[in-house]
């Protein structure tokens, strides 16, 4: 059979088989059969990415109700409790980075999003008793961990089914809707625990220690299990998987010579680390700084312009390049950290929320946008690095090099991900450590600051200016 006869395509394009003549860069391909399989494959990716990060950050939204319900938590314990979720994810995303190539995008997107289903019952429960101890919730955290982990095994499945000058806009509209679950979370649990949306079946509400209507904090768990059950079927019988992508992890860890990855691992976790960090530690940053602020009134709108300006970052690389937008984000980001400084309460005095607010929401839109730019830049930099490694080589040695090319960048784009979202337990912690130690943030701020200027730094030397090594 010839590539993109009928037979073919019924054989090998359909939903849930496996798929053994991906070409995407062929054009009549990509219109004939890839573009409607990829399309697929990507429809069913978002929501279930979706879901996994607002399992990611499910603590962000519930340490604020558990004092309120009788858990004698100190602050110290919530911001713990807050960070968790992003140190294991971030460490599973060290190995998820290389799932995809071994087992298969179709079963790995289905068999992980399942998984979220036991943070999700677990937490259910366990809220419905203040007696649980405080080392359930920290296992619970852990376990929260897999809805992070997910992202980098998502991207990297994504990468491999479209062409990389489509590459930008794909991975952009991945992972910046499936980044809208963090906002989704901070929307939805506030509603959720008001009501008993789930009946007798639900169980019991639980009274408020200082008055008030009593709380449904249970919801904040079960209410993500109907779509995590439903997206995980979807996956498996809806995906594909493809033998075009499948690796060793040796072929995979290839990777860890490559002087671009740790580079592109530092910028990421200036972008994405700093928007997942941010999104966890704002509402318990706001309630420190302004204790007469609702943090959950304003906590969900910061991650949602983020996750929204993800794909606009991406598709804007695609047109003017990632490098360049990627400096002018993180030049424009240590502007916006001074905004926040300027804003902060000093010793408990003055401070002025709606400046603040605007400096970090600010903060959230351009971590947004240099979370698509810097994934834009990851293939370019490998295609780049492979042109030039294979410029001797014959034909078929080219496209070796080139199939290579895409193995290591979908390696890249896991891995960067695992890295950066350390940042999502960074910069919790050293709010809190900074707190505890100065009685303000600002030392933590200043640190996020000299940070900043050493991405800066970075993009402009390998990646931006003229005579750059790799400019992308």
């Amino acid at each position: 059979m010839t590539v993109g006869s009928d037979p073919v395509v019924r054989s090998t394009a359909s939903p849930g088989r496996v798929i053994s003549d991906w070409t995407p860069e062929d054009p009549g391909y990509w219109e004939r059969t890839g573009k409607r399989v990829a399309t697929r494959n990507l429809v069913i990716s978002i929501p279930s990415l979706l879901l996994a990060f607002s399992v990611w950050v499910l603590f962000s939204a519930v340490t604020i109700s558990l004092p309120k319900i009788g858990f004698g938590f100190s602050t110290d314990q919530l911001f713990w409790l807050v960070a968790l979720p992003s140190l294991s994810g971030a460490t599973l995303r060290i190995f998820y980075s290389f799932v995809i190539p071994i087992f298969g995008g179709r079963r790995w997107t289905a068999l992980s999003t399942a998984s979220l289903l036991v943070p999700t019952i677990w937490l259910g429960f366990a809220v419905q008793n203040p007696a649980t101890p405080y080392w359930v919730f920290v296992v619970i955290a852990i376990l929260c961990g897999f809805g992070g982990a997910n992202f980098s095994s998502s991207m990297s499945n994504i990468s491999f089914f479209y062409p990389k000058q489509k590459q930008g806009l794909a991975l952009g509209l991945n992972a910046g809707l499936g980044n809208v679950g963090v906002s989704v979370a901070q929307a939805v649990i506030p509603l959720v625990i008001t009501a008993g949306v789930f009946g007798a079946l639900g169980g019991a509400p639980q009274p408020v220690v200082e008055g008030g209507a009593p709380l449904y904090l249970q919801n904040a768990g079960f209410i993500w299990v109907p779509a995590i059950a439903i997206c995980a079927v979807a996956a498996w019988f809806g995906m594909n998987d493809l033998t075009s992508a499948r690796s060793s992890f040796a072929e995979q860890a290839v990777i860890f010579r490559r002087k671009h990855n740790w580079l592109m691992c530092w910028l990421y976790i200036g972008t994405f680390g700093s928007y997942i960090g941010f999104s966890a530690g704002f509402p318990m940053l706001v309630k420190s700084q302004f204790p007469a602020v609702n943090p959950l009134a304003y906590a969900f709108i910061g991650p949602l312009l983020g996750a929204l300006m993800r794909s606009v970052g991406g598709s804007m690389a695609d047109r003017w390049g990632g490098a360049r937008l990627t400096f002018w984000v993180f030049a424009l980001m240590i502007a916006a950290v001074f905004g926040v400084l300027h804003f902060l309460p000093s010793d408990g005095q003055g401070g002025n929320f709606y400046g603040f607010l605007f400096s970090f929401m600010a903060l959230f839109v351009l971590s947004g946008i240099g979370n698509g730019t810097t994934f834009r830049m990851i293939p370019v930099i490998f295609r780049t690095l492979h042109e030039r490694l294979s410029a001797g080589a014959n034909a078929e040695g080219k496209a070796a090099s080139a199939h290579q090319a895409s193995i290591e960048s979908a390696a890249v784009v896991g891995f960067s991900g695992a890295i950066g979202a350390y940042g999502g337990f960074f910069i919790p912690k050293s709010y809190g450590s900074s707190i505890t130690l100065t009685g303000s943030p600002d030392m933590a701020l200043y640190g996020f600051v000299v940070f900043y200027v050493t991405c800066l730094a970075v993009t402009w030397w390998w990646y931006y200016r003229r005579g750059a090594e790799t400019p992308c």
